[in-house]
């Protein structure tokens, strides 16, 4: 089992108990297989598939280890990681891009959710790391040059509750739980750009 697996397992056996209406996943398998692990202890909920969720596609840099990319692409990681909204990847997408597609899955995940009215409505939305940072830096009204300022480790699991409705502002109750990894210190995507 690799490891990718084991943390999709930890994320299930960690939300087992919680209840889920709608499960919703970038097509793309690793947050694909993670759930379909956390759905396995939620009979009857089908995986619906959202492109836009998918990660933002790094062209170029795809599989690459960081001097490779430096090699080839001198200065364009250090800016990446300094001032990430500035980056075209070779042949991939910008930030500003990714922004855009994962900002509209969500509102749209939200305003297309039946809720329930004897108890609050469960959704869960698996995706990327950057689809992630960039749908959260989304919430507070943060523009893509914050895109660091969120940490969305593999497994990890954040809350995000509409607590007056879908069309009123959202609330980050938790983030990046990632106890049920085997720490609360995240080194989950230890490496990862």
């Amino acid at each position: 089992m690799s490891q990718g697996q084991i943390q999709a397992e930890q994320a299930a056996a960690f939300l087992q108990h919680v209840p889920i209406d709608r499960a919703v996943s970038s097509p793309l398998l690793r947050p694909k297989q993670t759930a379909q692990a956390i759905l396995q202890h939620h009979p009857g909920i089908e995986l619906e598939f959202v492109d836009d969720l998918q990660e933002i596609s790094h062209g170029l840099w795809e599989g690459k280890l960081e001097a490779e990319i430096e090699a080839a692409f001198p200065g364009d990681l250090q800016q990446w990681q300094q001032l990430p909204h500035t980056v075209q990847m070779p042949e991939g997408e910008n930030l500003q891009q990714v922004w855009d597609r994962s900002s509209r899955a969500w509102e749209a995940i939200v305003a297309s959710t039946e809720l329930r009215d004897d108890r609050p409505t469960t959704v869960l939305v698996s995706a990327h790391d950057a689809v992630n940072k960039a749908i959260l830096c989304h919430l507070v009204g943060w523009n893509p040059e914050h895109f660091w300022a969120f940490k969305q480790g593999n497994g990890a699991v954040s809350v995000i509750d509409y607590p007056n409705g879908a069309n009123d502002k959202p609330l980050i109750k938790a983030m990046n739980i990632t106890s049920h990894l085997g720490g609360v210190i995240d080194r989950t995507a230890a490496g990862a750009l």
